[in-house]
């Protein structure tokens, strides 16, 4: 079982900036495309930090190493880093999966399009942590993830953004381990059907609203 996030802090540069931690009672499966416990394997806690826009580390695995010490947590884990403020995470639920999504929109651009600088000083990341309450194979984890994209995809469509996400986009999905696991994670599977349906309500509703980067917020 995932534990609901809490919402911390952690004093750096003078400033008090959030962090999301949720923490697993027991290990759990998880895929993750986070800088930190990226790939497929046990996972037993999660990380999501706000960092200031002006964020220029080229070590953000160990950045969130030195974090997850800082908050005792033990074992492998995933960490993942925004520029938006994570107290404005959105959770959904559906038929017993959860996701939580932390939603910057600032910066969105196609998958395929010829790459290009992105403006300056707006938010561009969104961050998705899923829990599905049955254990999953590794194809299915890994099905997991690309539903989990494509409802994001629907929900920045629907929201009238041209793009399909921004470049730092990141999806984590845990589930617990056991034996049999469940052989998909699609969009029309038993664990995929509802999973596509909460990333999607939280994707959409975290984007109807403004977002403005943190650092932005805490100067201004």
């Amino acid at each position: 079982m995932l534990s609901d996030p809490v919402l911390t802090h952690r004093p750096e540069d003078g400033w008090d900036i959030p962090v999301l931690v949720w923490r697993a009672r027991v290990p759990l499966r998880a895929v993750s495309s986070g800088p930190l416990g990226g790939g497929v394997g046990p996972r037993n806690w999660v990380v999501n930090a706000t960092v200031p826009m002006s964020y220029h580390r080229d070590d953000p695995a160990a950045h969130l190493a030195a974090l997850a010490a800082r908050f005792d947590l033990d074992g492998p884990g995933v960490g993942l880093l925004t520029g938006v403020d994570v107290a404005e995470v959105v959770t959904r639920a559906d038929t017993g999966v959860r996701a939580w999504a932390t939603v910057g929109l600032g910066t969105p651009l196609w998958a395929a399009a010829d790459p290009a600088p992105a403006p300056a000083q707006r938010v561009g990341t969104v961050n998705i942590v899923v829990y599905v309450p049955a254990a999953l194979g590794d194809a299915a984890l890994v099905n997991a993830v690309a539903t989990a994209t494509e409802a994001k995809c629907q929900a920045i469509g629907e929201l009238g953004l041209p793009g399909t996400g921004t470049p730092t986009d990141a999806v984590t999905v845990l589930c617990p381990a056991g034996d049999p696991a469940e052989p998909y994670g699609g969009p029309r599977s038993i664990w995929g059907a509802p999973l596509a349906r909460a990333v999607h309500a939280a994707v959409r509703d975290g984007g109807a609203v403004p977002c403005v980067p943190w650092s932005q917020r805490r100067t201004g």
